[in-house]
């Protein structure tokens, strides 16, 4: 099924850093913020602690955070999948899942990635500009905004209390 005849994130499926299958279906009724990260970008010791502060507060309310590594912005994260795991859990104590690096933009940008990028496109069109774009996905696994590299998660806060208002 390609990008475009799914319907929700729950259609896909994606790699975690052992490079098993993860059907994204198993965070059904989850409210879910999806970020594109890398370990060597200036956002980086912003947003890593941000995310986990986040999914600490909200965890148990349905919120899952879900990192996918990219390098494609400035080669800001070059490690194996491993280590990209490592840094997160040891350096910023993320309990949320890291899964497979990936490309977000151009011809062999993930699936999922197409899918998002076309559920909601960004100021200047599709293009993801840069590290940890935002992606919040409602409960019923429908993208329902996106967010810039420069937006703090914990301002995020207010929607996804929305998200759990509405779908409650």
């Amino acid at each position: 099924m390609a990008a475009q005849d799914k319907k929700t994130v729950y259609d896909f499926t994606v790699k975690d850093v052992k490079g098993q299958d993860v059907e994204l279906s198993k965070y059904r009724g989850k409210v879910l913020l999806i970020v594109n990260v890398a370990s060597q970008c200036g956002f980086t010791n912003s947003n890593y602690p941000e995310l986990t502060t986040l999914y600490q507060k909200y965890k148990d309310q349905g919120l899952e955070v879900l990192a996918f590594p990219c390098n494609q912005f400035g080669g800001q994260e070059p490690g194996s999948n491993e280590e990209i795991q490592e840094f997160a859990c040891t350096r910023f104590k993320a309990e949320y899942p890291v899964f497979s690096k990936v490309n977000v933009n151009g011809k062999d940008a993930d699936p999922l990635y197409k899918f998002l990028k076309s559920s909601k496109g960004g100021f200047l069109g599709d293009t993801i500009k840069w590290n940890f774009t935002k992606f919040l996905v409602d409960r019923e696994g429908n993208v329902v905004d996106r967010y810039a590299p420069t937006t703090s998660p914990l301002s995020i806060e207010v929607n996804t209390q929305t998200e759990y208002e509405t779908k409650n």
